[in-house]
């Protein structure tokens, strides 16, 4: 399935928000609103399993203190998978925090937040999730700034089973998003919008229990097909290098204090890349152990 920038009625539902969530311009662009009563949010009319998407936004302007700007993909149940974006408003002339986390069957704990190079409450800037059976990668204005590989052999889940609706929600956060819960929203400021624009997508649709791409993973990928093998080239890892030494401030690989039983088993790997094979041999705990990329 592609879907192009055009009319979001046709991608997605308004689901909450007692009409603080509109979609405008004859579907061209969707605002979601937050006030002391409530939020708001929409989701997409299909479940994927993998895509390439991107989506436009604008954050809240000015004071932004408490609020959260989520834009995710997600299952259902007690061991669901997701992948998230999350924006933590922050006081009037504080950078936004740019949250992101995985899941997979039902556990997360892999943190990576960021500040952006950019003002994200000026225009619009495109965020996008690359999802493949062989990594995650996170992209911003189409520089990457994280990926999260399938690390299945070493015991590190990965979300490829479960397809997954697509999520965005305005929403009061302020006993932890801002300073860890000290710095509370200002409702003076209310109401809050933020806006979304520009839905472009490239997914295997979930239709009753099968997948839209079914053929495509039995046969060699297609040109259009492309992000199903998508990987970071040599100048993807270095922008990538160069946003996380520049801008990330939180990485939960580093994070001792927080799992003092030891860290995730992601975060104690080294490898290299074997070029004739196109295999990655991962060295964890003296075994060496290959995996395609």
């Amino acid at each position: 399935m592609v879907a192009f920038a055009g009319d979001l009625n046709k991608d997605f539902d308004i689901t909450w928000g007692d009409g603080r969530a509109k979609i405008l311009n004859n579907g061209e662009l969707l605002t979601l609103s937050l006030d002391k009563a409530s939020g708001s949010g929409f989701q997409s009319k299909n479940e994927y399993l993998f895509g390439k998407i991107d989506m436009q936004l604008k954050l809240v302007p000015g004071n932004s203190a408490g609020t959260v700007t989520a834009y995710y993909l997600s299952s259902k149940g007690s061991t669901w998978d997701e992948i998230d974006y999350e924006f933590l408003g922050n006081l009037s002339g504080d950078p936004y925090i740019l949250h992101t986390n995985v899941f997979s069957q039902g556990k997360g704990d892999r943190e990576q937040q960021f500040y952006l190079w950019f003002d994200p409450t000026a225009d619009f800037h495109t965020y996008s999730i690359t999802w493949n059976p062989q990594r995650i990668i996170f992209s911003v204005d189409g520089t990457p700034i994280r990926e999260f590989k399938n690390l299945e052999p070493i015991g590190v889940p990965f979300p490829k089973n479960q397809p997954m609706r697509m999520y965005f929600s305005l929403w009061n956060a302020d006993d932890w998003a801002t300073r860890g819960g000290l710095v509370k929203t200002d409702w003076t400021q209310a109401p809050f919008t933020a806006s979304y624009r520009n839905f472009n997508a490239e997914t295997c649709i979930w239709f009753f229990g099968a997948s839209s791409c079914a053929k495509t993973f039995s046969t060699s990928t297609t040109s259009s097909g492309s992000w199903l093998s998508q990987e970071l080239d040599f100048a993807g890892h270095q922008r990538l290098k160069w946003v996380q030494k520049n801008y990330m401030i939180y990485n939960y690989c580093t994070d001792t204090k927080r799992f003092p039983q030891g860290l995730p088993p992601e975060c104690n790997i080294f490898g290299e890349k074997n070029k004739a094979t196109h295999s990655f041999y991962i060295f964890y705990d003296q075994n060496v152990i290959p995996i395609l990329v």
